[in-house]
């Protein structure tokens, strides 16, 4: 449900300049077919009153005609080229703000989820984290199927073989919603931020074991600098929670797990569909669905039930609100995410993400009221450069 804008403003100013010569253009060439105009009418009226003179008359009104025609295709052609460029002003238009909307709508979307869950479990001192990804899980499915059944996105067709290929990915997924819940309840935002670098770090060393992928030594180094400001942002941490800590290290290990899982499922999944594919839409659908009886038997497990059924926080219109958007906002993650990494590539989309984690991080501390010191703004900071840093050297 979560994880270089380039500028056209030359190209799009140039693009007035032909406009401008063709308008001027077009008017240059009306007076042109008026003043020919007249003198065919002139030449036309004088033919009538000389009876000698028909061959000539007729030759005359050919060429006028031919003459008109010819002019009238030359208008046609202008106002299509008036037309085309309005079409490639249109098209440079959305080629310039697409990258823009789509990425304020993700990072609008990114951020606010994050807020309303941390709202929801600090603010409203809701203890049922799992209960509550249940409720968001479910509302994404509906909206989902929804949308698919209106035929405004295409979802692939659901089959048993595709659901039992999907399975562990689906398991490590619920795991991975669930600690990120714990965590968010005990741990200022701030601190969540920057403890999921460690996610990174963790999904390198994946990659090398099972893909055998290598990373280059500003990786590592950014990697390095991840562990320090982890480190350092613990030690630091006026509001530091040995639960909430805990939690975050089991989120990070399988958010990572998550990754790899999903990459190596990824084939297989696919040649269990009738199409040999599966769009992100797809896999959405799928992850929300089948995390419902999962969730509901850690409900019960846990005894949440009895909780939910009898905590008064429950009975207020607002918490219904709040938990309802937080629910379409996660799914407007997975959409968003989809969108800006349409629009641009997996290089700014990386990047991007990483520079999201300062405006969440400031508002965490701003909206809840964060102690801070020194050394753990310091350490704040330190964790939110190392992160962007990370996100430079994959590039390279």
């Amino acid at each position: 449900m979560s994880s270089d804008f380039k500028s056209d403003v030359v190209i799009f100013h140039d693009s007035e300049e032909p406009e401008l010569s063709t308008l001027s253009a077009k008017l240059n060439l009306d007076e042109k077919v008026n003043a020919m105009y007249e003198v065919f009418n002139g030449i036309h009226d004088q033919g009538k009153r000389s009876p000698n003179n028909f061959s000539t008359n007729a030759e005359r009104r050919g060429l006028s005609d031919r003459f008109l025609k010819g002019n009238k295709a030359a208008l046609g052609d202008i106002v299509s080229l008036a037309v085309d460029g309005d079409e490639k002003r249109v098209r440079m238009f959305e080629r310039k703000s697409g990258p823009l909307f789509s990425g304020t709508a993700y990072c609008i979307s990114s951020c606010s989820m994050i807020l309303l869950n941390k709202v929801v479990l600090s603010s409203f001192n809701f203890n049922a984290g799992i209960s509550l990804m249940f409720y968001q899980n479910l509302i994404s499915t509906l909206v989902v199927v929804l949308l698919g059944l209106l035929g405004v996105i295409s979802v692939e067709k659901l089959n048993w073989k595709l659901v039992r290929v999907w399975i562990p990915v689906n398991v490590i997924f619920v795991g991975m919603l669930a600690s990120g819940m714990y965590s968010l309840k005990y741990i200022n935002i701030a601190m969540v931020t920057i403890l999921k670098n460690v996610t990174n770090i963790l999904t390198a060393i994946g990659e090398l074991y099972m893909f055998r992928k290598r990373q280059n030594q500003k990786v590592w180094a950014a990697m390095f600098l991840m562990i320090i400001s982890a480190v350092s942002g613990g030690i630091t941490d006026l509001s530091f929670n040995s639960v909430g800590y805990a939690w975050q290290i089991l989120n990070c290990v399988l958010t990572a797990s998550y990754s790899l899982t999903l990459r190596r499922v990824m084939d297989d999944a696919k040649k269990t569909t009738r199409s040999g594919s599966l769009n992100e839409v797809s896999m959405v659908l799928l992850n929300n669905l089948l995390s419902l009886p999962f969730a509901l038997l850690m409900i019960l497990l846990l005894g949440e039930w009895e909780y939910v059924l009898n905590v008064d926080v429950v009975k207020l219109p607002m918490f219904w609100v709040v938990t309802t958007a937080s629910g379409l906002l996660g799914l407007a993650i997975s959409f968003t995410s989809m969108w800006f990494l349409h629009q641009t590539g997996p290089t700014t989309y990386s990047l991007v993400g990483s520079l999201n984690k300062i405006p969440i991080s400031i508002a965490g501390i701003v909206l809840f009221k964060v102690p801070l010191s020194l050394p753990s703004t310091f350490s704040i900071l330190f964790g939110l450069f190392a992160g962007v840093f990370f996100a430079r050297a994959k590039m390279s």
